[in-house]
């Protein structure tokens, strides 16, 4: 498992080098546009792009594999979730209805469905790599100045830099627990059966929620020595004003996430219909 689990690596990329508060502005624009779109044109246009971002931003896949699949197996479930509580979603969406494969009782797999959980598949996987960039790519501390410049209060960035701090730690936290209770003698290897790999997965658990707890009260305790709050406005040392490259990035996908939206909604309707 990479050291680096959702944590801040500094490497020297073009993403790397926009500010905070130009990468936050770029997602919520990428997020907002990928959520409301069911087109499947933009969709997978967006998807092209999200790799091709990736590979600007030079974080290398290992570092962020291990989150990646753990989401894709949570999409997995979800898709399963949606055909089992709503088989026939894409036909109501569409209007049409080509059945491929009769299941068991109500359950039809149809042409409609198939392409309607393609398209939220894909939303799905446009939006995954850019946030695992947005966590790579941006410091914690200088991602809470851009939020405070953004009008956020001190108190709630200051917050979200240290939960984005925090998570290298848990990670490292674990693997340490765990490799101490298996020098202990604790099997969590595939050799033990499920059950009992579970069983004794608590093992490293209570220690780990017991450690978390000792930590948060440790960084409280430090806070209020330092008068943390007391004052209404504060300054941070990692703060960056916005450059030339930034507003050219800002704009550039402002306009691009428009006339994604405008190709969208262009029909009437956010749902792209290739079945009339």
């Amino acid at each position: 498992m990479s050291a680096n689990l959702l944590a801040y690596i500094d490497i020297d990329s073009p993403i790397h080098r926009l500010t905070g508060s130009t990468k936050l502005i770029c997602f919520l624009l990428w997020s907002v546009t990928a959520m409301l779109s069911y087109d499947t044109r933009v969709l997978v246009v967006m998807l092209l792009l999200s790799f091709i971002i990736f590979k600007i931003s030079k974080v290398d896949f290992k570092d962020i594999a291990f989150v990646f699949y753990f989401i894709l197996i949570f999409l997995l479930f979800n898709n399963l979730a949606v055909f089992f509580f709503s088989p026939l979603e894409g036909v109501s969406i569409y209007g049409t209805q080509h059945n491929l494969i009769k299941l068991f009782g109500p359950y039809v797999l149809t042409t409609e469905q198939l392409f309607y959980q393609f398209n939220m598949t894909v939303k799905y996987l446009t939006i995954i790599p850019i946030g695992l960039i947005f966590l790579a790519t941006t410091n914690p501390s200088e991602f809470a100045a851009s939020l405070n410049k953004l009008g956020v209060s001190y108190r709630i960035a200051y917050s979200v830099s240290i939960a984005m701090r925090y998570i290298p730690d848990i990670q490292r936290d674990f693997i340490e627990i765990s490799q101490a209770q298996q020098a202990r003698g604790i099997d969590l290897s595939s050799k033990e059966k499920l059950s009992k790999r579970l069983k004794n997965m608590g093992a490293i658990l209570l220690p780990l929620i017991l450690t978390s707890l000792e930590r948060i009260e440790t960084i409280s305790y430090a806070m209020e020595l330092r008068a943390f709050g007391i004052h209404k406005k504060r300054t941070f040392y990692n703060a960056r004003p916005l450059k030339k490259s930034d507003l050219i990035v800002i704009i550039g996908m402002t306009c691009l996430m428009g006339i994604f939206l405008w190709i969208t909604f262009s029909n009437g309707t956010r749902f792209y219909n290739p079945f009339r």
